[in-house]
């Protein structure tokens, strides 16, 4: 209970990315979207980006809003801070389906962009909670790698800020 008073907290919104070598508690609120929590097993510090769409391609338009440029973003940003990739490790979640969503839906796709940017970086996934129809309030505290997820029915306009 001590780290969650010494700790900060930050909301990391659809389109953001947060690191910080001091420890901290990430919330983010995600539907169809995707957040990645990448966690350093040795320096034991984190980092989460949550991102909307699966891919970009035009470089002009790469920004954190695309998973592709999400994942491989987060990823340099904690090797500039001294992490190495063989001590990194993943936990991926929502890309959840809203009641009537097509068979390859949007969350979906940006499930697969996550997998397949954290494949090509060589980082083992340890954990996934994805899909389905629930929205997913997630808070994950960067010092020590822990993560909580409480499943919603409905995300209410209040869930989406700090």
């Amino acid at each position: 209970m001590n780290n969650l008073v010494r700790s900060s907290t930050y909301f990391v919104e659809p389109g953001y990315i947060y690191f910080s070598k001091k420890p901290a508690m990430l919330r983010a609120v995600v539907g169809t979207c995707v957040a990645v929590c990448l966690w350093d097993t040795r320096l034991r510090r984190g980092g989460m980006n949550h991102f909307l769409m699966p891919k970009v391609l035009d470089q002009d338009r790469a920004t954190p809003r695309y998973g592709n440029v999400a994942v491989a973003a987060l990823v340099r940003i904690m090797e500039e801070a001294g992490s190495k990739r063989e001590h990194l490790i993943a936990q991926i979640l929502g890309g959840g389906a809203p009641p009537g969503s097509p068979p390859r839906h949007l969350g979906e796709q940006n499930v697969v962009a996550a997998r397949e940017a954290l494949a090509r970086k060589r980082i083992v996934i340890v954990s996934e909670d994805t899909g389905g129809m629930l929205g997913r309030k997630i808070v994950f505290d960067t010092g020590t790698g822990e993560l909580a997820v409480l499943k919603v029915h409905q995300i209410r306009d209040s869930d989406w800020y700090a």
